[in-house]
């Protein structure tokens, strides 16, 4: 087994998955494409070096489908001997990929890989490719598969999360990342869009409310209550301890629907040296893991306990971590189960303030991870996302 270096990342801005979004303009293969011609000119990049293309695409149809990885490939200039690959893992697809490459880069088999994702979510929605978990009512009642925000919601009224501290919560998510923008913590991952004519789509992060708070967000009526009216009865049945689900989650306290694109280079270090580059961390461990698929979002937890198991940690040997902000209740949890420090869980902010474009994001919060490691000087970060069907994943990595 060899190594695998983190080398380089970057992602996009996240825009508003709507079509008055700064980046609904932008095709997501073109969101790909500006991010692998960045990559190559800031690295200086041969991309002959590269064996593959990893791309994670929760949604891949439409403009999304067709193995995007490869075209944009091709679209982007590299050279033709990169191959492209692209995968869903649901909302993990993104760390999904990095968590690919590196185990390819750890086979000895590929030297460089880049890994990340993309989701144009207001051009092809979520949901739009169907499936059994959406359309085929035999498997739904058989596995008791709800709707995410019904899982929240339950997971809330388990754990005992009030309205009030799930939007506290959320109104922390928008401050530190108001916070973050504004000192610029962003700034070296950042690659502004623009249009095919050069005119600029967007430069920053398009759903940050620096103004909200928790009183503001107590007057957001719940999502969901009017699914659970179908889907309760189906969780309860599994989960009769909470009587009855208290509807808790809103659009404030959940993550954003947005468009974005994220890549990360990963490399063995003969890989890194042929390119002329130093690697900023190793990836210590990656896990993934099945979870019960009603309650559906509690994946986070075990993921991070076998990634850490095969690094010989334990959680308080971690400085930083990225827990994807699905929901309000997912963040909390993590941390309650793990024994979690707050102030050190998504320091800049998470996916309830930035959004979370589901291919994209753990290529997303890998980066932000590591950008922060190196500014505050510290050694050690982990990025878990909870993920649709009931999963976990988890990641190690460790500066050098």
């Amino acid at each position: 087994m060899f190594d695998a270096y983190l080398y380089d990342h970057c992602r996009t801005p996240r825009g508003k998955g709507k079509p008055e979004g700064g980046l609904h303009a932008a095709t997501p293969i073109w969101l790909v494409r500006t991010l692998l011609q960045a990559l190559q000119r800031r690295t200086l990049l041969d991309t002959a070096l590269v064996d593959d293309v990893v791309l994670g695409c929760v949604t891949p149809i439409a403009e999304q489908g067709g193995d995007i990885a490869r075209i944009a490939v091709l679209d982007a200039g590299w050279a033709e001997t990169v191959g492209g690959i692209t995968q869903s893992r649901f909302c993990a697809s993104g760390l999904e990929s990095v968590n690919l490459a590196a185990a390819k880069v750890a086979s000895g088999f590929e030297q460089l890989v880049v890994a990340g994702g993309v989701e144009s979510m207001s051009r092809v929605p979520m949901g739009s490719d169907g499936g059994a978990w959406l359309q085929d009512a035999r498997v739904i009642e058989a596995v008791g598969l709800v709707p995410q925000g019904i899982s929240a919601d339950l997971i809330a009224t388990l754990e005992g999360f009030s309205r009030t501290e799930l939007d506290a919560y959320a109104a922390r998510s928008h401050q530190r990342a108001a916070a973050a923008r504004a000192e610029g913590r962003f700034a070296r991952a950042l690659v502004p869009v623009h249009d095919v004519d050069g005119t600029l789509l967007l430069a920053q992060d398009e759903t940050i409310r620096p103004q909200t708070t928790a009183e503001t967000l107590a007057a957001l009526n719940p999502s969901f209550a009017k699914l659970g009216a179908k889907f309760d009865p189906l969780a309860l049945r599994k989960y009769p301890q909470a009587a009855a689900i208290e509807h808790r989650h809103h659009a404030g306290n959940s993550s954003g629907i947005v468009d974005g694109a994220a890549l990360v280079l990963v490399g063995s270090r003969a890989g890194g040296e042929a390119a002329g580059l130093k690697p900023r961390a190793r990836i210590r461990a990656a896990a993934v893991t099945g979870s019960e698929p009603t309650l559906m979002l509690t994946g986070t937890t075990p993921a991070c306990l076998k990634a850490l198991k095969q690094a010989g940690m334990q959680a308080t040997d971690v400085d930083l971590w990225e827990i994807n902000e699905a929901f309000a209740a997912v963040p909390m949890k993590t941390a309650r189960d793990l024994g979690l420090d707050l102030a050190r869980v998504n320091v800049n902010g998470g996916g309830i303030a930035l959004g979370h474009p589901l291919g994209a994001t753990g290529a997303m919060l890998l980066g932000t991870l590591l950008d922060e490691l190196e500014r505050r000087d510290l050694q050690t970060g982990c990025v878990t996302l909870c993920v649709g069907g009931g999963m976990g994943i988890a990641t190690v990595i460790e500066r050098v």
